[in-house]
Formats: structure tokens, sequence, C-alpha cells
């Protein structure tokens, strides 16, 4: 800042052929006019400066949509926010933060990206698949960012590869799905008794679907594992499930991933907690 000042001013002490040169100014001047003439130029120079550095910096406006609401979603988007600060970008300062929760009611999902589109967000962030798909349909050019996506993004059909994702998404996938089978190995390392394991999932999650039917039931086979699948299709089916397993009494529970799951982890935590084993 002071450099272009200083290069303001010597160009207008240059341009100004009734006075000496800047070099000359700065040892003499000759009349009050031309030291008139210096200060006013002077002035305005830093008055522009002023109002130029005055000018409101641009606040980026992120668009957050999830299937849960805020309470289940409060680890990862408190995560979130540290993440962003960390690298220069605190909301109510230099970002905004638009929040969206379809409280585990995912036919909201594609109102509430429209309201994101609308608001003219920079850019759409998505804790899970589907609400990927709900971000995408509304919008072809608005970026959208995947947080960690457990099924296969290509497969899927959300990006063209993983190395060139085209289209307007990208982000991180942990391909989830097919780490199945080691969280079953991890699962009887550390119990080693454990022989039947319920697995909880959503019919409506297609990954959740795939991994209950094809990739679960051939670890478990390798393992000497039996593995009883259980449906939630709303939060009413969790009283359900536990009721049976409370009679079943499984070694373990599996959980896969799922809006449900993530929204109500932690009843079926305090659920296996207290009453399986």
């Amino acid at each position: 800042m002071h450099k272009r000042l200083l290069n303001l001013f010597l160009n207008y002490c240059s341009d100004n052929r009734k006075s000496k040169t800047c070099s000359e100014l700065g040892r003499r001047i000759q009349n009050l006019k031309s030291l008139g003439l210096s200060v006013i130029a002077f002035v305005l120079v830093v008055a522009v400066a002023a109002a130029e550095a005055q000018q409101p910096k641009k606040v980026f406006r992120i668009g957050y949509l999830s299937a849960g609401d805020p309470t289940s979603e409060s680890t990862r988007s408190e995560a979130f926010r540290l993440a962003l600060r960390e690298l220069g970008y605190t909301e109510g300062q230099n970002m905004a933060i638009e929040y969206r929760y379809a409280g585990v009611k995912l036919d909201r999902l594609p109102e509430l990206a429209a309201e994101l589109v609308r608001l003219k967000v920079d850019i759409v962030v998505v804790p899970t698949g589907i609400t990927i798909r709900a971000a995408k349909s509304a919008t072809k050019t608005i970026p959208i960012v995947m947080m960690s996506l457990s099924a296969d993004p290509v497969e899927a059909g959300l990006v063209e590869s993983l190395a060139r994702p085209g289209g307007n998404v990208t982000g991180l996938t942990t391909l989830s799905r097919d780490l199945g089978g080691k969280r079953l190995e991890l699962l009887k390392e550390v119990v080693t008794k454990v022989g039947r394991v319920a697995v909880l999932y959503e019919p409506a999650t297609r990954p959740s679907v795939i991994e209950v039917k094809e990739v679960l039931p051939v670890a478990a086979r390798g393992l000497g594992l039996t593995v009883q699948p259980w449906e939630v299709r709303d939060a009413d089916g969790f009283e359900k499930v536990f009721a049976a397993l409370n009679k079943e009494r499984p070694d373990g529970l599996y959980v896969t991933s799922g809006p449900l799951m993530y929204a109500y982890g932690k009843r079926i935590a305090g659920f296996a907690l207290g009453r399986i084993g």
C-alpha cells in the first residue's frame, strides 16, 4: 500500500509541469502554490486508497444440505466449521453458511436443494449420497462437494471417474461398502467368541442393500460368522428392531451407512452398549 501511494504521488509530480521534479520538491518548495498543489494531490491519493480499503470483501456463501437434523449433524458440521477456520474462513466475517436440514424426511431434499440454488450460494456441501443426488438435480453449475460418500460415485453415476469427476460434483469417498469384510474381520478379532452379527440397514439406500446382500455374506462365510439383516425404514422402525434383537441376543451389531443411521447414531450406540451381548 505504501509503495502504491508513493508511485501515485511521484506520477503526479512528474506530470505537473509547473512544479519542479519530485526530488527537487523534497528539498526545496519554491512557492506556496506548488506546496498547496502537492498537498492536495497527496490527500487525494490517500483518500482514494482509503476508500478502496473500505470496500467490503467478498463473503462466500456455502450451502450445507443434510438429510439429518442439526443435532445428529452437530459433530460433523462443527468439524467442518473448524476446518474452514484453519483455512482463514470465519463464519460471520468472510464466509456464511446456509444450513438446510431435511430432518430425515428425504422427500424434502429436492425442495431444500432448490432453495440453496435460489440463494445463489457459491458452493453446496453434501454429507451423504442421497443429498448429492438432490443437489445435482437442482444445479448443473454450482460446485457440489461430497464430504464422505460411502458408495462408489462412479458406479452410482455421480461422477465420470475418480481421477476426472467432470461435471460439477467432486469431493471425498470412503468406498465404505468395500470395507465391509474388513469390519467384520476386526469385529471378530476384538470379540473372538462372536458368531451371530445383526446388521442394520436402510432398504432405501442402495449401497447399503448391496453391502448387506453381496459383500457381507461372502466375508462372513470366510470368517465363520452368520449375519442377520434387519431393515429399518423409518424412525419408528428402530424400536421394533431393538425389541426383536432383545429376544434374538446376537453377539454383535453391524450398522451400515445411510441417513437414518447417521441421524440416530447415538440411539443405536446406546442400545448396543446397554442390551446386546
